[in-house]
């Protein structure tokens, strides 16, 4: 146990570097030579000194050295690495911690010929042989030896030159040009070596034919005489090199790994070939027959080829998470290696070890998402997984913001893993109902549904590949509290007062299908308020948005209904309705000079009922204002057919509004009214006589708001609104005009207009131009004269005498006999 731990594994040395000491650390390898220099690696120079850096079994980092590695130390069948790790917290590397670990391995004997098919470099090293000199050989450039690697140039013999064979021209390098291109040459006492990166140009894919197979296996193969001196001699040995490429398939969740026995490369000049070994195991160990049967491998040794078949998932290999195009899924990992050994008539015994690194295809894993929300505890529990060791949750979604872990719990959420005995995890997300982002929504009677969505953003180790995981879940509560009205009526208003719950924040108040909004309740002078916790409602008692059911003399039955709806779909929520007596004094107005001003109402039971074709008993006398539900009468009680009673203290005057059908004599609406009036009454009134000076007026200056208005009828009851116009008309028809002092509300002032003219544009002092009023009155030379109506005090109309109304028909300009036209 510890930090590193190391295996020798044949002419391998293995250093294992335990997760749970370096996860999550910044790490730097060196490797340390005789001399005591530390080297520190890099992919290129690993691949060239005969060192593999890897991940095994999710976190676990693996370095492995040939005992033929550039730095290791031989001492006869002894050779010894060193390596210097060092581990930071940040990528600049400060702070570190350095770890130094040093091994020895015994290897031996070794064989004439041997391979190493590594992840990330081919390795051949021969035995030294002393044939026959080279003749009429001369060095051309001596300074040569000197420049290789100094491990290259130890002892007595060191190599001079590599020779590539390949299929268009034979290229000579010398030992320094050899090393800067990447590749890697040695020689012991006893061995000459080549080494060669999978990048390195030389390289060539050969295809070895299988037999009664359509398809052969690739290898990277290099043919190649590597020259090295000895003394006064120049001597060759040849260093060809191949490992296979593919030769991997799957069929029936099972691997099927094969190399072919006689490899074209390897094999050239030999004949006598006589397999004397094949054995194979996982993670470089050796597997007996009877362990390969208890994992279900097979291995085969046939005539041509060497086949390994794994169950995808058995024990030795290790599942780990992948992704893909965004989704969740996982691959299949085992580390294979295979060595074949054999004789032939060249070489005598050569040993081929392959070790290789199969990954199956991506199979996309569906994720379990468990809803376990405790309703009581009002907390939303999400459980998200089973995940592989390798997946660590980072980050989560909530409305839009994204957030690390640590801080997604200043939103309310709690996250924490669940590892399994096999070593998956998952994760747990738990929420309280009442956060924010939990969205509420009304689903029946008592009941919410709490929705839970939030993405939470997955990494894998130590690809860094990331995913993420949409999770929506949704826990029905009985927690709803619908919201209650409390409702009243006071002299001249309907009002109701909501108490709102915990569902209807996004509903919307409806009467009838009229949507009551600030400004539309501003428009017809309802009073609208809302606190957050309550709707306040007014509505006045004579308005089109109340409903009158009855008429006696007890009072006036008038209601108001209104309607909750849902703000998305407008679907109806809650109903509430309201319903008073008001007095029928309310409608009614006996003024002492004899005139009477009476407002009739349109009853639900009428639906037909149009309220301008309301009459007195007099059916000329007709409203003066009229609405949707409701006509104002104003006359003289010696008009419009009134009749009149005495008695001996009271004068009486009766009178009826009438409704006709059109073509039928018999009213289907009649409400009769009265006003009396005292016969003898005697009014005490108290004055005092001052010396008052005559009333007079000054000329002054201010500020007054005035509006110009034109409305559609008579009536003066719905004006043009902005987006209608310009405002079309035929000749000669009427245009209602309005003039209003808006400020100041002073009942002490009265509006009075003086000049009003025409124009053919929006200058009011473009020509030509003609007057409609001349001081106040109206244009003698006008064919059609300008109409003054008369404004009476209504549920709009506060102040009389600051409007001013009047009709003018419709002409235009013209010029001779022509139109003129803008």
């Amino acid at each position: 146990t510890g930090p590193m731990i190391s295996e020798c594994l044949g002419n391998l040395l293995r250093i294992t570097l335990s997760a749970e000491y370096f996860e999550d650390k910044y790490l730097s390898f060196s490797v340390i030579d005789q001399s005591g220099i530390a080297w520190e690696l890099d992919e290129a120079m690993a691949s060239q000194c005969g060192y593999t850096v890897t991940y095994s079994n999710w976190r676990n980092i693996e370095f492995r050295a040939s005992a033929l590695s550039c730095h290791s130390r031989l001492e006869k069948d002894v050779f010894t690495v060193t390596i210097q790790l060092k581990a930071s917290h940040t990528p600049d590397m400060k702070n570190t911690a350095t770890h130094l670990k040093s091994a020895s391995c015994r290897y031996g004997p070794w064989s004439p010929r041997e391979l190493v098919c590594e992840s990330n470099y081919m390795e051949v090293s021969v035995r030294r042989e002393v044939p026959q000199t080279v003749k009429d050989f001369i060095q051309d450039e001596p300074e040569d030896w000197t420049l290789a690697f100094p491990e290259a140039k130890a002892g007595e013999a060191s190599v001079w030159q590599i020779v590539f064979h390949q299929p268009e021209e034979k290229k000579a390098l010398l030992v320094s040009d050899a090393w800067s291109a990447g590749y890697g040459l040695n020689t012991t006492d006893t061995r000459v070596l080549l080494r060669i990166p999978y990048t390195a140009v030389q390289i060539q894919l050969v295809e070895v034919d299988l037999f009664l197979q359509a398809q052969g296996i690739t290898f990277s193969a290099v043919r190649s005489s590597t020259f090295y001196k000895q003394r006064w001699m120049i001597l060759m040995v040849d260093t060809a090199v191949a490992c296979p490429v593919d030769g991997v398939g799957y069929t029936n969740k099972t691997i099927i790994w094969t190399v072919p026995k006689y490899i074209q490369p390897l094999s050239a000049g030999a004949t006598g070939f006589k397999d004397v070994l094949v054995e194979a195991g996982v993670d470089l160990h050796k597997l007996s027959a009877k362990e390969m049967a208890s994992r279900k491998y097979v291995l085969s040794n046939d005539l041509n080829a060497i086949t390994m078949k794994i169950p995808i998932g058995a024990e030795g290999g290790y599942y780990k998470t992948s992704v893909s195009s965004g989704q969740h899924g996982t691959k299949y990992t085992i580390n294979l290696f295979l060595e074949h050994q054999w004789e032939d008539n060249k070489w005598g015994l050569t040993k081929h070890t392959i070790i290789k690194e199969i990954e199956t295809p991506f199979e996309q894993v569906e994720l379990a998402i468990t809803n376990n929300s405790n309703l009581s505890a009002r907390l939303m529990n999400v459980t998200v997984g089973r995940f592989l060791p390798d997946v660590e949750l980072v980050n989560l979604t909530i409305d839009g913001a994204t957030v690390a872990v640590p801080e997604a719990v200043q939103h309310g959420y709690l996250t924490h893993e669940i590892r399994y005995a096999n070593g998956s995890k998952a994760y747990v997300i738990k929420v309280p109902f009442d956060a924010p982002s939990i969205k509420k929504e009304y689903m029946r009677a008592d009941m919410r549904a709490h929705t839970l969505n939030v993405t939470l953003a997955f990494i894998t180790h130590p690809t860094s590949e990331t995913f993420t995981v949409p999770v929506i879940t949704v826990s029905a509560v009985k927690d709803a509290v619908l919201p209650s009205a409390r409702g009243f009526c006071d002299g001249r208003n309907l009002r109701l007062v909501i108490t709102r719950g915990n569902v209807d924040q996004n509903w919307l108040p409806f009467i009838s299908d009229w949507h009551l909004t600030p400004e539309a309740a501003q428009k017809y002078n309802y009073s609208l308020r809302d606190n957050g916790t309550h709707l306040a409602i007014s509505v006045p008692f004579l308005s089109s948005h109340v409903n009158y059911e009855d008429f006696h003399t007890s009072g006036i039955k008038a209601s108001l209904h209104l309607t909750l709806k849902d703000g998305i779909t407008l679907a109806n929520r809650r109903d509430f309705s309201i319903s008073c007596r008001f007095s029928p004094s309310e409608l009614i107005q006996c003024l002492p000079n004899g005139t009477v001003v009476i407002t009739t109402v349109k009853l639900v039971g009428i639906a037909d009922l149009d309220t301008s074709l309301l009459v007195l008993r007099d059916r000329q006398c007709k409203p003066s204002l009229v609405t949707e539900k409701t006509a104002t009468f104003k006359f003289n009680v010696n008009t419009c057919g009134t009749s009149r009673k005495f008695n001996s203290t009271t004068m009486i005057y009766e009178n009826d509004v009438l409704y006709f059908r059109p073509g039928n004599d018999t009213p289907v609406y009649q409400l009769k009214f009265v006003c009396s009036y005292a016969i003898k009454q005697t009014v005490d009134v108290r004055y005092e006589s001052k010396k008052n000076p005559p009333p007079s007026i000054k000329p002054g200056f201010g500020s007054l708001a005035l509006s110009l208005k034109l409305f559609k009828e008579k009536s003066y009851s719905d004006p043009y609104q902005e987006s209608e116009y310009p405002v079309v008309k035929y000749l000669r028809e009427s245009l209602y005009f309005e003039v209003e002092l808006l400020q100041p509300e002073d009942a002490r002032l009265e509006l009075n207009l003086d000049d009003c003219w025409a124009t053919n544009s929006r200058s009011q002092d473009s020509l030509p131009q003609w007057p409609i009023l001349i001081n106040g009155c109206e244009n003698s030379e006008d064919s059609y004269r300008t109409v003054f109506h008369e404004v009476n005090y209504s549920i709009r109309v506060k102040f009389p005498q600051h409007l001013k109304r009047f009709e003018v028909r419709m002409f235009t300009f013209v010029q001779g006999t022509t139109l003129l036209q803008e």
